[in-house]
């Protein structure tokens, strides 16, 4: 491990912002962990307390999708910039993203587990497997661009198509190609078809833009330093932050906790 200098070390002082990482990156994940957190409180209000939100249809499920977005949209940016930054090649670049992908999976069965035990439904795939799996996925596109727009778009629109027709079937193995399993009810619901297009968007914006190898970060402005942690801690706030939410809404009385 490399020392920071006082000068990195000042850096990250006065502004929050850890070296050589984006701050514009940071920020936007940021920004989307908040939406996430504004949509499941919404949701646990609907779902557990009793509330008519309708946080699963018009505007909330709106929410809901453009928050999904900005996730997969950043994974995107976020494999380009660590592509841009590694020395690996070959299958040593495949496998660094095959253990990264296959750690978030791991996480996203435990998540699977405690839902199926709380009996709030089954996440046979839901946004943390998406991440998982686009990650391996993604190793055969990190360095295009222009095909990665295409595709890209080509792959959003027939998962639309797809999910448009209210396809079912008997078993959960087509749940991430856009076929619903059925009598499953299946919260977070985020299939490989459309999604991943947005992730391949997400590819070709990063290569654009950060595609040509480490550059100097630079220093994030002053109101955009508050969202830099969450965005730097994201996956460990989007594990923890249904319980924190649920806790605290029971603590508060708003939600009663019968389900358990």
């Amino acid at each position: 491990m490399i020392p920071k200098t006082g000068e990195e070390k000042d850096t990250e002082r006065s502004t929050g912002q850890k070296p050589n990482r984006f701050w514009e990156v940071d920020a936007a994940r940021g920004v989307a962990i908040i939406m996430m957190v504004v949509y499941h409180t919404t949701y646990d209000l609907d779902a557990l307390g009793g509330y008519d939100m309708r946080s699963t249809s018009g505007n909330w499920a709106l929410f809901a999708d453009l928050t999904a977005g900005l996730f997969l949209f950043l994974v995107g940016v976020s494999l380009a910039v660590s592509r841009a930054r590694t020395s690996l090649m070959g299958l040593r670049l495949f496998a660094k993203y095959l253990a990264r992908g296959l750690r978030v999976l791991a996480y996203a069965m435990i998540l699977t587990g405690v839902f199926v035990v709380l009996g709030m439904g089954v996440v046979a795939f839901g946004i943390l497997h998406l991440i998982g799996v686009s990650i391996i996925l993604a190793y055969p596109f990190l360095r295009l661009r222009l095909t990665n727009l295409i595709l890209g778009t080509l792959v959003f629109a027939a998962g639309r198509y797809i999910l448009a027709k209210d396809l079912t079937s008997e078993s959960l193995w087509l749940s991430p190609f856009g076929v619903l399993p059925e009598g499953v009810i299946m919260p977070d619901y985020r299939p490989l078809l459309p999604w991943f297009g947005v992730v391949l968007i997400g590819l070709f914006f990063g290569n654009v833009v950060y595609g040509d190898g480490p550059r100097p970060a630079n220093k994030a402005p002053v109101l955009a330093r508050p969202l830099l942690p969450l965005g730097r801690n994201s996956l460990f706030i989007y594990l923890i932050h249904q319980p924190v939410i649920i806790a605290l809404l029971a603590l508060s009385g708003i939600v009663s906790l019968n389900f358990l």
